[in-house]
């Protein structure tokens, strides 16, 4: 297959109503300059809403264990959503205002024609993802991709960890076969023998594990970093003053959320992977042990040059035509994030 036609592949078929020129308020070309230069609002103006992804329920949960305060305006739809393909789909449907995505689905936003900005940055210091055999797999490290069926999500953060992969084992693209599926498609995939590997988040692993590793499955480590955690929005979003102001408001109670679930383990092991994943509190316990602690850059200058490199990356493999990813940050809200934290999370 082609490397851009995984474009199409990804999309599906709500991309394709939608259609790159059928939403004009999320255009590229749509007129950014008033949110570029307005200043935030200090304050939410009354029955401001948005529609925010929070997927599995994490956000609630945490605002709800973390008893943060309540948030300055209506969220009117959370919405159980995750991989970068369907919020961007979701973003063009105006059924989503803001979402919680790693670096690479902005960069194909912006591929797309489709104009969105980051507002918040989380940097990620340590793997979250790690790669997976299926069941009676030969392959032991990353040197034995060569020839391997891959999963790859061109949209995803799974697919830029794969690409960094190849590029640290010397491996081109044409040294394997890239397989395009979503990342809710990788288990089956290697369930059925579809793919010889993919990459599965951390949190995944136990349980693929415990289902196939009698079988013969087994997993990778990498120390491959996905650098980016942020938050981002469309740019019709950010040029309601009263949605930007209301995102503004949700930034710090974003952040907090997150230094609270790294600060209290034991109670998010129970609350979350026991309770609602139906993993073992053992299970549980080896997942946290890998957590990265939150870091919420004053500055977001490392952010800007990884997600450079990663979108280089991206249209050195021909899935992306080359550009300047700083277009993609809307650095109102640079800071934001950094001074709802304790210094020890800001660097």
């Amino acid at each position: 297959m082609h490397r851009r036609v995984f474009l199409s592949s990804l999309l599906g078929a709500s991309a394709a109503v939608a259609g790159l020129g059928g939403c004009a308020k999320g255009d590229a070309s749509a007129d950014t300059r008033g949110a570029a230069t307005r200043p935030l609002a200090d304050k939410v103006p009354a029955g401001t809403s948005l529609k925010i992804a929070s997927y599995q329920n994490v956000q609630q949960l945490q605002f709800r264990l973390a008893k943060l305060p309540r948030l300055p305006f209506t969220v009117s739809n959370w919405l159980n959503i995750g991989a970068g393909p369907d919020v961007i789909n979701a973003f063009r449907a105006g059924s989503l205002d803001l979402a919680d995505n790693a670096g690479i689905p902005p960069i194909q936003a912006h591929y797309q024609g489709y104009a969105a900005k980051i507002v918040a940055i989380d940097i990620t210091r340590k793997p979250n993802y790690l790669f997976a055999t299926k069941p009676g797999s030969d392959v032991h490290t990353a040197d034995d991709f060569k020839g391997k069926r891959l999963a790859f999500s061109q949209g995803q953060a799974q697919g830029v960890v794969l690409l960094r992969a190849l590029k640290r084992a010397g491996l081109r693209y044409d040294d394997v076969k890239l397989v395009p599926l979503t990342s809710n498609q990788f288990l089956t995939a290697l369930q059925s023998g579809q793919v010889d590997v993919a990459p599965l988040a951390i949190s995944q692993a136990p349980a693929y594990l415990k289902q196939y590793g009698a079988k013969g499955a087994r997993t990778i480590d990498t120390d491959v970093v996905d650098l980016l955690n942020l938050l981002w929005a469309p740019q019709s979003v950010l040029n309601d003053p009263a949605k930007a102001a209301a995102i503004a408001a949700y930034i710090p109670q974003w952040a907090r959320g997150q230094v609270w679930q790294y600060e209290h383990p034991d109670v998010w092991n129970e609350e979350f992977y026991v309770k609602t994943q139906n993993l073992t509190p053992e299970q549980a316990k080896s997942i946290t042990a890998h957590a990265n602690k939150p870091l919420f850059p004053p500055r977001w200058d490392e952010a800007v040059k990884w997600e450079q490199e990663t979108a280089d990356l991206l249209a050195a493999g021909g899935f992306v035509k080359r550009s300047d990813v700083s277009s993609l940050f809307d650095h109102r809200f640079e800071a934001l994030a950094a001074e709802a934290v304790p210094e020890e999370y800001r660097k």
